[in-house]
């Protein structure tokens, strides 16, 4: 594959990895919080909440990307204190990441909240009543039959990382080999004379790596369900 692709295109394609793991690892223990809140918790603000995690489905991109520019930015609203402590996000590989985690967060935490609403409570009070406290009953009983789930969540977001463009490009820009993922790539090729055969070898990296991710995913959550069953 480095042979087929160019130092540059290679490059996008091992940052868009990355960025993608690294976004999708770092949301996934926030979203089964928030997810097991809204599935399992009544309280004031839930609905508002809710309003929130699912906002970067219907914002437009650049929208969210500007709005994480004015939060984690460095002269940001949380970016300049963050910079103080050596953190920053902004034009760097890590605020891609920060921005994928946003945008595919309302996916992971759809499918998290689905599959615990979907587990039979009898189960989770037949484990309290044994002595069980609330995290050991999650642990114990609640986690591993929504495992199929969190694998479905996880590869909603990773897929959706790998394919983010608009919120990427406006919080970290397209800098080659430290912000530029497979998108930018494949828009900076399509700008430039002769860049159409890149352009489309990136394309069908993107369509390889997102049909391998979706047939990992469907393998894990059969062996899961297998076991659970078992």
């Amino acid at each position: 594959m480095t042979d087929w692709l160019t130092p540059d295109e290679w490059a996008a394609l091992r940052l868009s990895l990355l960025v993608a793991a690294t976004g999708t690892l770092a949301s996934l223990p926030p979203g089964i919080g928030i997810a097991y809140l809204l599935a399992r918790r009544r309280f004031w603000g839930k609905s508002m909440l809710d309003m929130v995690v699912h906002l970067p489905l219907v914002l437009p991109p650049v929208v969210t990307g500007y709005l994480l520019l004015l939060g984690f930015g460095r002269r940001g609203l949380f970016g300049a204190w963050l910079a103080e402590i050596g953190i920053v996000f902004s034009f760097r590989w890590t605020g891609a990441a920060l921005a994928c985690a946003v945008m595919g967060f309302p996916l992971l935490v759809r499918a998290l909240r689905l599959s615990i609403e979907a587990v039979d409570r009898r189960l989770e009070q037949a484990a309290a009543t044994l002595g069980a406290n609330p995290l050991q009953v999650f642990v114990r009983v609640t986690l591993p039959l929504i495992l199929p789930g969190v694998i479905a969540g996880m590869v909603l977001a990773f897929a959706k990382a790998m394919g983010e463009f608009g919120a990427t490009i406006t919080f970290v820009s397209n800098i080659p080999g430290e912000t530029q993922t497979l998108p930018s790539a494949i828009y900076t090729l399509t700008q430039i004379p002769g860049g159409e055969a890149g352009a489309m070898r990136l394309t069908l990296i993107s369509i390889i790596v997102s049909m391998a991710a979706l047939l990992m995913s469907e393998l894990l959550a059969r062996g899961v369900a297998r076991r659970l069953a078992a």
